[in-house]
Protein backbone atom coordinates (compact mmCIF):
# COMPACT_ATOMS: atom_id res chain seq x y z
CA UNK A 1 0.00 0.00 0.00
CA UNK A 2 1.45 3.46 -1.04
CA UNK A 3 2.21 6.15 1.63
CA UNK A 4 -0.06 9.07 1.22
CA UNK A 5 1.42 12.07 -0.08
CA UNK A 6 2.87 14.51 2.21
CA UNK A 7 1.32 17.49 2.56
CA UNK A 8 -1.81 14.65 3.19
CA UNK A 9 0.03 13.50 6.44
CA UNK A 10 0.97 16.81 7.68
CA UNK A 11 -2.52 17.78 6.85
CA UNK A 12 -3.89 15.01 9.46
CA UNK A 13 -1.75 16.83 12.19
CA UNK A 14 -2.98 20.38 12.03
CA UNK A 15 -5.71 20.89 14.25
CA UNK A 16 -8.51 21.87 11.20
CA UNK A 17 -9.74 24.66 12.88
CA UNK A 18 -9.35 26.93 10.03
CA UNK A 19 -8.10 29.82 11.77
CA UNK A 20 -5.70 31.37 8.94
CA UNK A 21 -3.21 32.41 11.81
CA UNK A 22 -0.79 30.63 10.06
CA UNK A 23 -0.69 33.35 7.26
CA UNK A 24 -2.61 30.59 5.05
CA UNK A 25 -6.35 30.55 4.23
CA UNK A 26 -6.76 27.27 5.97
CA UNK A 27 -5.23 24.26 7.62
CA UNK A 28 -4.74 22.35 4.19
CA UNK A 29 -2.91 25.14 2.27
CA UNK A 30 -1.07 25.37 5.61
CA UNK A 31 -0.10 21.66 4.65
CA UNK A 32 0.68 22.48 1.41
CA UNK A 33 3.31 25.16 2.03
CA UNK A 34 5.06 23.11 4.99
CA UNK A 35 5.66 20.20 2.34
CA UNK A 36 6.74 22.70 -0.24
CA UNK A 37 9.05 23.82 2.02
CA UNK A 38 7.60 27.06 1.97
CA UNK A 39 6.40 27.83 5.68
CA UNK A 40 8.26 26.57 8.91
CA UNK A 41 5.97 24.24 11.56
CA UNK A 42 5.74 26.36 14.31
CA UNK A 43 2.92 29.16 12.96
CA UNK A 44 -0.02 26.73 14.00
CA UNK A 45 -0.96 28.62 17.94
CA UNK A 46 -4.34 26.07 18.01
CA UNK A 47 -1.62 22.97 17.61
CA UNK A 48 0.43 24.56 20.22
CA UNK A 49 4.15 22.98 21.38
CA UNK A 50 2.27 19.30 20.75
CA UNK A 51 1.16 19.78 17.00
CA UNK A 52 4.42 21.24 16.56
CA UNK A 53 6.48 18.40 17.98
CA UNK A 54 4.42 15.72 15.57
CA UNK A 55 5.18 18.21 12.67
CA UNK A 56 9.11 17.77 13.87
CA UNK A 57 8.77 13.70 14.10
CA UNK A 58 6.85 13.42 10.72
CA UNK A 59 9.62 15.38 8.67
CA UNK A 60 12.45 14.99 10.93
CA UNK A 61 13.19 18.62 11.40
CA UNK A 62 13.98 19.90 14.75
CA UNK A 63 11.47 20.97 16.61
CA UNK A 64 10.82 25.06 17.09
CA UNK A 65 9.46 27.44 19.11
CA UNK A 66 5.78 28.26 18.84
CA UNK A 67 5.70 31.90 16.36
CA UNK A 68 3.61 33.49 19.03
CA UNK A 69 3.63 36.80 16.80
CA UNK A 70 0.61 34.20 15.23
CA UNK A 71 -1.36 34.51 18.31
CA UNK A 72 -1.53 32.70 21.47
CA UNK A 73 -2.12 29.35 22.53
CA UNK A 74 -4.54 28.21 24.81
CA UNK A 75 -7.96 26.44 25.23
CA UNK A 76 -10.36 26.16 23.32
CA UNK A 77 -13.23 28.97 22.65
CA UNK A 78 -16.45 29.33 20.67
CA UNK A 79 -18.34 32.16 19.52
CA UNK A 80 -21.41 33.43 21.02
CA UNK A 81 -23.49 36.10 19.90
CA UNK A 82 -25.46 38.63 21.38
CA UNK A 83 -29.03 38.16 20.42
CA UNK A 84 -30.83 41.07 21.62
CA UNK A 85 -27.96 43.05 19.48
CA UNK A 86 -27.36 41.10 16.36
CA UNK A 87 -28.93 42.85 13.53
CA UNK A 88 -28.70 39.89 10.54
CA UNK A 89 -26.26 41.20 8.45
CA UNK A 90 -24.74 38.02 7.43
CA UNK A 91 -21.29 39.00 7.77
CA UNK A 92 -19.73 36.83 10.50
CA UNK A 93 -22.02 34.17 8.35
CA UNK A 94 -19.93 34.59 5.26
CA UNK A 95 -16.71 34.63 7.23
CA UNK A 96 -17.19 31.36 9.41
CA UNK A 97 -15.38 28.63 7.71
CA UNK A 98 -16.91 25.66 8.73
CA UNK A 99 -20.69 27.51 8.28
CA UNK A 100 -21.12 27.13 12.53
CA UNK A 101 -22.97 30.16 12.28
CA UNK A 102 -27.16 30.38 11.24
CA UNK A 103 -29.90 32.49 10.39
CA UNK A 104 -30.79 34.79 7.32
CA UNK A 105 -30.71 38.54 6.47
CA UNK A 106 -32.12 40.99 8.68
CA UNK A 107 -32.72 37.95 11.34
CA UNK A 108 -31.17 37.05 14.33
CA UNK A 109 -28.19 34.44 14.22
CA UNK A 110 -26.75 31.81 16.47
CA UNK A 111 -23.97 30.53 16.43
CA UNK A 112 -23.56 26.32 17.06
CA UNK A 113 -21.48 25.71 19.69
CA UNK A 114 -20.50 22.17 18.91
CA UNK A 115 -19.27 23.33 15.44
CA UNK A 116 -17.52 26.40 16.41
CA UNK A 117 -14.07 25.77 16.21
CA UNK A 118 -12.81 29.20 17.70
CA UNK A 119 -10.88 30.29 15.03
CA UNK A 120 -12.75 34.33 15.83
CA UNK A 121 -12.71 35.06 12.05
CA UNK A 122 -16.39 36.17 12.85
CA UNK A 123 -15.50 38.64 15.51
CA UNK A 124 -13.78 41.46 13.67
CA UNK A 125 -16.48 41.65 10.16
CA UNK A 126 -19.64 41.84 13.13
CA UNK A 127 -20.56 45.60 12.23
CA UNK A 128 -22.16 46.18 16.10
CA UNK A 129 -19.82 44.14 18.00
CA UNK A 130 -21.82 41.61 19.36
CA UNK A 131 -19.95 38.61 18.98
CA UNK A 132 -17.97 37.51 21.96
CA UNK A 133 -15.14 34.80 22.49
CA UNK A 134 -15.97 32.26 25.58
CA UNK A 135 -14.45 29.24 27.12
CA UNK A 136 -15.84 25.94 25.54
CA UNK A 137 -15.33 24.15 28.68
CA UNK A 138 -14.35 21.12 26.86
CA UNK A 139 -11.13 20.39 24.39
CA UNK A 140 -10.42 19.71 20.72
CA UNK A 141 -10.74 16.18 19.60
CA UNK A 142 -9.09 14.28 16.89
CA UNK A 143 -12.68 13.68 16.36
CA UNK A 144 -13.01 17.33 16.18
CA UNK A 145 -10.85 18.00 13.70
CA UNK A 146 -11.71 15.21 11.30
CA UNK A 147 -15.19 16.61 11.18
CA UNK A 148 -14.22 19.99 11.36
CA UNK A 149 -11.91 19.37 7.77
CA UNK A 150 -15.12 17.95 6.25
CA UNK A 151 -17.09 20.90 6.80
CA UNK A 152 -14.72 23.31 5.96
CA UNK A 153 -14.46 21.14 2.50
CA UNK A 154 -18.13 21.64 2.41
CA UNK A 155 -17.97 25.19 2.79
CA UNK A 156 -15.70 25.92 0.24
CA UNK A 157 -17.83 22.94 -2.16
CA UNK A 158 -20.87 25.53 -1.82
CA UNK A 159 -18.82 28.69 -2.36
CA UNK A 160 -17.79 27.43 -5.25
CA UNK A 161 -21.64 26.47 -6.63
CA UNK A 162 -22.70 29.69 -5.19
CA UNK A 163 -19.96 31.67 -7.22
CA UNK A 164 -21.02 29.21 -10.43
CA UNK A 165 -24.43 29.54 -10.15
CA UNK A 166 -24.39 33.40 -9.94
CA UNK A 167 -22.09 33.57 -13.02
CA UNK A 168 -24.85 31.24 -14.87
CA UNK A 169 -27.31 33.45 -13.37
CA UNK A 170 -25.57 36.94 -14.43
CA UNK A 171 -25.12 35.56 -17.85
CA UNK A 172 -28.46 34.90 -18.90
CA UNK A 173 -29.70 38.02 -17.25
CA UNK A 174 -27.01 40.16 -19.78
CA UNK A 175 -29.17 41.20 -22.73
CA UNK A 176 -27.63 40.60 -26.25
CA UNK A 177 -26.30 44.38 -26.68
CA UNK A 178 -25.84 45.19 -23.22
CA UNK A 179 -24.94 48.56 -22.35
CA UNK A 180 -21.20 49.34 -21.10
CA UNK A 181 -22.58 51.67 -18.52
CA UNK A 182 -24.57 49.24 -16.85
CA UNK A 183 -22.35 46.16 -17.10
CA UNK A 184 -19.52 48.37 -15.31
CA UNK A 185 -22.16 49.04 -12.79
CA UNK A 186 -22.33 45.78 -12.06
CA UNK A 187 -19.01 44.88 -11.95
CA UNK A 188 -18.06 47.96 -9.68
CA UNK A 189 -20.72 46.67 -7.55
CA UNK A 190 -19.40 42.76 -7.19
CA UNK A 191 -15.87 44.17 -7.13
CA UNK A 192 -17.24 46.55 -3.66
CA UNK A 193 -18.79 43.46 -2.04
CA UNK A 194 -15.80 41.16 -2.33
CA UNK A 195 -13.93 44.21 -1.28
CA UNK A 196 -16.13 44.49 1.94
CA UNK A 197 -15.64 40.78 2.49
CA UNK A 198 -11.71 41.00 2.27
CA UNK A 199 -11.26 43.93 4.40
CA UNK A 200 -13.14 42.77 6.72
CA UNK A 201 -11.24 39.02 6.81
CA UNK A 202 -8.06 41.42 6.75
CA UNK A 203 -9.15 43.22 9.61
CA UNK A 204 -9.94 40.03 12.00
CA UNK A 205 -6.50 38.91 11.01
CA UNK A 206 -4.86 41.91 11.86
CA UNK A 207 -6.87 42.01 15.26
CA UNK A 208 -5.93 38.80 16.35
CA UNK A 209 -1.81 39.43 15.19
CA UNK A 210 -1.76 42.75 16.73
CA UNK A 211 1.12 42.65 20.05
CA UNK A 212 -0.92 41.96 23.08
CA UNK A 213 -0.22 45.00 25.73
Amino acid sequence: MSCPPLADRIDALLPQTQCTKCGHDGCRPYADAIAAGAAPINRCPPGGDEGIAALAALLEQPILPLDLTRGQPGPLLVARIDEAHCIGCTLCIQACPVDAIVGANKRMHTVLADWCTGCDLCVAPCPVDCIDMVPAGRGWTAEDADISRQRHRGHQARLARLAADNARLMAAEIPDAPAPRDTAAAEQDEDRKRSAIESALARARARRNAPRP
